[in-house]
């Protein structure tokens, strides 16, 4: 059996807790910053979030290894 390849896009955007949960970069904090306030900015969307428990199973195939 061959081993199985993890795409490289979802290694970069994903990490693993250290309970098996995956953790995800919050959206909307790309471009068009300035009219976004700077709270939004700083508490809201720097935090890391969980991938939804529906999405996990396909994040898992991405990236057999982790």
């Amino acid at each position: 059996m061959p081993k199985l390849k993890t795409r490289k896009a979802a290694a970069k955007r994903f990490r693993p807790t250290g309970s098996g949960k995956i953790r995800r970069r919050k959206a909307y904090k790309n471009h068009i910053l300035e009219h976004k306030s700077a709270e939004r900015k700083r508490r809201r969307l720097s935090n890391l979030s969980l991938v939804n428990e529906s999405d996990e199973k396909n994040v898992h195939l991405m990236m057999p290894y982790m």
